[in-house]
């Protein structure tokens, strides 16, 4: 039985107008932020341990040796996003990885944030990620899970991207069934980066479950080995490679999301094994996220999103001869698969992310940026966190306890209290 708290949604008043003004001229049309969202995403560290050490890793040198952070600071966190970014947000809860923290405290982490009309993501390897805790974190609220795996893992037995697929065969299997949607995400290197169509064509087969592909690019910051980027590795030629496996044209440009050079997303439709582009009408979208930037589409429960979007058409006229005249075009060039599928579609997301090095930080891109870390003094863009992360994860934090205000040491996990003179 699903016992997930009931979502409530609502932008916070002057978060959508706070999020246009800081993307300034890329406020344009196509711009989810300020629009639909304030944020695209916030992660919320609640651990800085991993299970595995990646030649690629955002993590530093001192990480392992750093504390949990209390459970209260967490819960002080997740409101400070509410507070600040209002409801739907999505908010990664990430690290490491979360499934090493308390599992009665990651449960209760993604119950929190489901009652604040928050979007929970597990981010994870999965390593840990059993059917169980999947069932548990679904019942308390979890909205999507990420599965992280790919060759700078460095997992035994695995040694090229195609092995790799038991691994994906196996989460896949975890997750099926439960409502949440299932995330992948590969980081993008040399190694692995011709292996990106064979990839590719490893996620449509399995639409049925996974609902997007994401591809990070290789970026130097952080403990990794792997350091300067291949120059063959950008954000058009992964874009590329992702097409040629899709087996379409992909409409990369439809939609913005913070900064052109961040970020790129790509929206399919899946029927028997074949792609066909969603997003090849500009217009089309723009309108849409002007009209229907209130409605609350859950990714875990895509018929019912579906039904709340006619619902909300069927008040709109003009956006019922607007869908037909989008939807039957397609409708028609999909009969044969539809045929074969005997009408079974899946949406299938490709999102392309471009994280920066630690040492060419652009100050427009992170005035414009769309994925945060939530810290003990507010959000802070990703990339500029990766940067200074010892900065932050090494910084005692004033915390509120059962006693009293106290200190806590990330290192020791030790309370001093707090003496008022």
């Amino acid at each position: 039985m699903n016992t997930a708290p009931v979502f409530v949604s609502g932008n916070r008043p002057g978060a959508l107008e706070t999020a246009r003004r800081r993307m300034g001229k890329f406020f344009r049309d196509n711009q989810v932020l300020g629009r639909r969202n304030a944020i695209g995403c916030v992660a919320l560290e609640i651990t800085q341990r991993c299970n595995l050490d990646c030649t690629l890793c955002y993590l530093s040198e001192s990480s392992e040796r750093v504390k949990d952070i209390p459970l209260a600071e967490v819960f002080r966190r997740l409101d400070g996003i509410a507070e600040r970014f209002g409801a739907p947000t999505s908010v990664q809860i990430t690290g490491g990885d979360p499934t090493l923290r308390r599992r009665d405290e990651l449960a209760a982490i993604v119950r929190r944030a489901r009652e604040l009309g928050l979007l929970p993501t597990l981010m994870t390897n999965g390593i840990k990620a059993t059917r169980e805790m999947l069932v548990e974190l679904a019942e308390a609220g979890l909205n999507d899970v990420a599965f992280h795996v790919d060759l700078t893992q460095e997992r035994k037995g695995y040694a090229t991207e195609e092995d790799l697929d038991a691994v994906r065969l196996e989460y896949i299997e975890r997750a099926r069934g439960l409502p949440i949607a299932v995330i992948f995400n590969t980081t993008v290197c040399r190694d692995n980066f011709d292996d990106i169509p064979r990839l590719v064509g490893f996620f449509r087969r399995h639409a049925d479950v996974v609902g997007m592909a994401s591809f990070q690019l290789q970026a130097d910051t952080g403990r990794g080995v792997l350091r300067e980027r291949d120059r063959v590795i950008s954000l058009d030629s992964v874009r590329r490679k992702i097409a040629e496996g899709a087996g379409i044209a992909i409409s990369w440009d439809t939609v913005l999301i913070g900064h052109p050079d961040c970020h790129r997303i790509g929206i399919a439709l899946e029927a028997n094994g074949n792609l066909y582009d969603l997003n090849d009408d500009p217009a089309f979208f723009n309108r849409f996220l002007t009209d229907f930037q209130h409605v609350m589409l859950d990714r875990r429960r895509p018929r019912e999103a579906a039904a709340s979007l006619v619902r909300e058409a069927l008040r709109r006229p003009l956006w019922i001869a607007r869908a037909v005249a989008f939807f039957a075009p397609k409708i028609w060039k999909m009969r044969s698969d539809l045929l074969a599928s005997r009408g079974r579609v899946h949406k299938l997301s490709f999102f392309v992310q471009n994280f920066m090095d630690a040492s060419a930080l652009d100050p427009e891109r992170i005035h414009a940026c769309s994925f945060m870390v939530m810290t003990d003094n507010g959000p802070i863009s990703m990339c500029a966190h990766n940067a200074r992360r010892e900065e932050f994860i090494l910084r005692p934090l004033a915390v509120e306890t059962p006693e009293g205000r106290a200190i806590w040491n990330p290192l020791s996990g030790a309370m001093l209290p707090v003496v008022n003179s």
